[in-house]
């Protein structure tokens, strides 16, 4: 396609072949791609830690596997062997895979 006198494409044409277009489709596909899963995941992961209870086995960020014995305020007081608690910031711990696999035979 040849343009007269170096005139930009009119129409749907020059609008699809602009750099802002491709900008927001980037933007975009980076959003659905990246950032929207993250955040449903992020989502999960506050409604796992707003539901603990005492019992559950969970593991912390740092690789500690441990049974809960107490939430109070952000923090989770874990059981990791016999008689021995720890206690640990809510922010660290997640749901044990392992004891979810347990959970659904």
């Amino acid at each position: 396609m040849e343009f007269l006198n170096g005139a930009a494409p009119a129409g749907v044409a020059g609008i699809l072949g602009s750099p802002i277009f491709m900008f927001v489709i980037i933007i975009a596909i980076m959003y659905f791609m990246m950032i929207r899963p993250q955040r449903k995941r992020q989502k999960e992961i506050d409604n796992f830690r707003r539901s603990l209870q005492p019992g559950m086995e969970v593991v912390t960020s740092g690789g500690i596997y441990g049974k809960i014995k107490e939430v109070n305020d952000g923090v989770v007081v874990l059981e990791i062997a016999h008689n021995v608690n720890i206690r640990v910031d809510i922010s660290v711990v997640f749901a044990n895979p392992g004891a979810m696999q347990e959970q659904g035979k």
